[in-house]
């Protein structure tokens, strides 16, 4: 099996660039008409990641929203969580910009990440984020997806899609530099280098500080792929990663007393930093290679095999302060100044290996029923192991005496040992079918069986096994009109234990959905739906116990609401996003919103494209994304602690001459300071700040 993984990252790493020499004698002069275009939407656009099959989101009956690269990137986004930031039902980085994870709450939930259609992350503060300039598009399924994907979040997943070669020679090299000292080359080459074999080269290198004071972002990454078609009907692909990160945590888990609460200091600043420079740190190394196969046998059958290896190594020195013993009053003096601060610190490796295999096989029952059976079988192991240790000092937060804070010799504080060596491993089988009948009704059926085990050393080893199910319709009842209906279930294993010491059970959920698709045209789709889900087993904050991180399983949780999205390409080159959600999310029992999941979010995304001369275009971009109040509840603040709703501004100019582009970008254009998320536990998050920048590229 390792001789399999390292067989992988060897081919991948083996990539070289395409070569693009032959594109020297082309034409260097681009016409206005030929200048790229964002496109926002398409009603008979296809997504594999609902159904694993290439089916129009009219056909399928989930509510599926695709962002490709040139939109998210056009919106400013420098993380993946940024990319959902203009999707309805998500509220994206509930806990502000955060340099160590990626985040977004689906329908009040988690969402799971995956990539090219395996899952990606599986556990926290054990890898480093993914790059939104190494994907083609980022697709987020609302809903269970666990029929086909396992482990699934009873909220959606969202799979990101990595950028392949092509048999056309093109790509880009850009510069950019912006806020918080940014400065960052990229590029993306693509091309033929046989006339079977084609090259992709993805590199990104920055150097950035963050709004978080002595908190680098730093990257280097670089992803080399080959596709090999030794026929029209094969398809073999090699995708490499190399990615190192060196950067810090920008979540300061400052106290609420000095944050959202008065206190008699003032307000503690944004970008305060409260460890020690130099020490606190959060750097990784990523290593990762997959192969996707794919061959068609004529129309009737496709047979698709994927697999993957990850490797990652973490180190995660970081402090915060002591804001859980007393959140009213966690100062330990009567000038509310000196808090304890802790010293927390870990070295993670994370291995992770994925394969999904099927079959499709695509016939007909009759003259106007047609059948795409899909078949299969996947299978995913990971290990996480950690190295931990705390410790504890003492600081006046409005006046951080630095030097004075210990750097442990550049090492893990004192005493430190393992405290995690987690093992999973998951194997399954899927069975689907999707009928469609008179080319008007689409029906989906789906089963799956799932066998999971983990074991650690604190844990007893635990076996688990479910079925799932799901099934749903979707039919043009009048031209452009597709009204749907689904059932879907999830299943989700986690690791770790109870503060009781029990082994967590996996949670289980079920939902029912029901909305309506409206496609005038191609070039407008507008989605409404409702939907109810349950889910029981959710880890929740155990107030019982003095410490903030320790969790019990609740009986249920209960998520219901309503989404708009609309999506529209108008006539003059006029782009519309409009989305609009209401989400009640809660513990069965309690009447009470779960922590920082707002019930309200809305937005509106807009784009133009002026054609300046034969050579020239202009495109303008801006849009409103609004997050509603949300509120937190524990022992200190039985009513809850109320965080404000906040309405950020973007906006987007790039002006195209022949081959090269002038861009700049600005997220929260007016500097709104607010906060993302203040929890009862005792600790704020702080939103983004403005954050502009500027990029000029060559394309070719």
């Amino acid at each position: 099996m390792r001789l399999f993984r390292l067989s992988i990252l060897c081919a991948t790493a083996l990539v070289p660039a395409p070569v693009l020499a032959a594109d020297a004698a082309a034409e260097t002069v681009y016409a206005a008409d030929q200048q790229r275009q964002i496109i926002v939407t398409g009603a008979r656009q296809e997504s594999s990641t609902a159904t694993k099959t290439d089916t129009p989101i009219i056909e399928t009956p989930q509510p599926i929203t695709i962002i490709d690269d040139e939109l998210y990137l056009a919106q400013g986004a420098i993380s993946v969580s940024d990319t959902l930031n203009y999707v309805s039902g998500v509220t994206a980085n509930p806990y502000g910009p955060d340099s160590r994870v990626d985040g977004a709450f689906v329908r009040g939930i988690n969402a799971l990440q995956f990539r090219d259609g395996m899952r990606d992350v599986f556990s926290y503060y054990a890898t480093i984020r993914a790059d939104p300039y190494n994907f083609d598009q980022v697709e987020l399924v609302r809903g269970p997806a666990s029929v086909l994907f396992g482990q699934g979040a009873l909220g959606g997943i969202m799979n990101l899609v990595s950028k392949r070669p092509e048999f056309t020679t093109g790509g880009e090299v850009s510069i950019r530099y912006g806020s918080h000292d940014r400065k960052e080359a990229l590029a993306d080459l693509t091309g033929p280098l046989t006339d079977n074999l084609a090259g992709r080269l993805v590199a990104r290198v920055r150097d950035a500080d963050t709004q978080t004071d002595f908190v680098p972002d730093d990257r280097v990454l670089i992803s080399p792929s080959l596709t090999f078609q030794p026929s029209p009907d094969t398809d073999f692909t090699l995708i490499g990663l190399y990615q190192e990160d060196d950067g810090g945590s920008t979540s300061q888990f400052l106290p609420l007393v000095g944050t959202i609460l008065p206190n008699p200091n003032g307000r503690l600043p944004n970008d305060l930093f409260i460890g020690k420079p130099g020490w606190d740190r959060y750097d990784g190394r990523l290593l990762q290679g997959t192969a996707l196969f794919e061959h068609r046998f004529g129309e009737s059958a496709t047979l698709n095999l994927k697999a993957r290896y990850i490797d990652s190594d973490l180190t995660y020195l970081t402090h915060y302060p002591n804001s859980y013993a007393n959140p009213a009053n966690p100062y330990l003096d009567e000038e509310q100044r000196t808090i304890g601060l802790y010293a927390d610190g870990s070295r993670a490796r994370m291995e992770i290996f994925s394969t999904d295999n099927n079959v499709q096989l695509n016939f007909n029952t009759g003259a106007n029923v047609e059948h795409v059976i899909l078949a299969g079988i996947d299978f995913s192991f990971n290990r996480v192991r950690k190295t931990s240790g705390m410790g504890i000092e003492y600081i006046d937060i409005y006046d951080i005496d630095y030097d004075a804070l210990s750097d442990f010799d550049g090492g893990l504080p004192q005493p430190s040992g393992p405290s995690d060596d987690v093992k999973q491993d998951q194997v399954g089988l899927y069975l689907q079918d999707q009928i469609r009948f008179f080319d008007r009704v689409s029906v989906v059926l789906g089963a799956r069986r799932d066998w999971t085990s983990s074991r650690s050393f604190s844990d007893p080893r635990r076996k688990d096994a479910a079925t799932t199910f799901r099934a749903g319709v979707i039919a043009e009842v009048l031209d452009g009109v597709s009204p749907f209906f689904s059932y879907t279930e999830s299943f989700e294993p986690i690791a770790g234990t109870a503060s009781d010491g029990s082994p967590f059970v996996p949670k289980m959920g079920r939902q029912y959905e029901a909305g309506v698709k409206f496609h005038p045209t191609d070039a407008v789709l507008v989605t409404v739906t409702g939907y109810h889900i349950k889910e029981s087993n959710r880890p929740v904050s155990d107030d019982s116990t003095p410490d903030p991180f320790d969790q019990i399983q609740i009986g249920s949780m209960t998520s219901k609401g309503v989404e708009f999205e609309g999506n529209a390409t108008l006539p003059g080159d006029l782009n519309l996003i409009a989305n609009l959600s209401y989400n009640e999310a809660e513990v069965d029992g309690t009447d009470q919103q779960l922590d920082n999941v707002p019930k309200f979010n809305a937005s509106l995304w807009t784009t133009k494209r002026f054609a300046l001369s034969d050579e020239a275009a202009l495109l303008l971009g801006g849009g409103v994304r609004h997050v509603g109040k949300n509120r937190s509840y524990g022992p200190a603040f039985p009513e809850g602690i109320v965080t404000p709703a906040f309405t950020l501004a973007d906006a987007f100019a790039e002006v195209s001459w022949n081959r090269w582009s002038f861009a700049i970008n600005a997220t929260n254009l007016f500097d709104k300071r607010y906060y993302s998320a203040c929890l009862a536990r005792g600790d704020c998050f702080m939103g983004s700040e403005r954050n502009v920048f500027g990029t000029v590229s060559y394309r070719f």
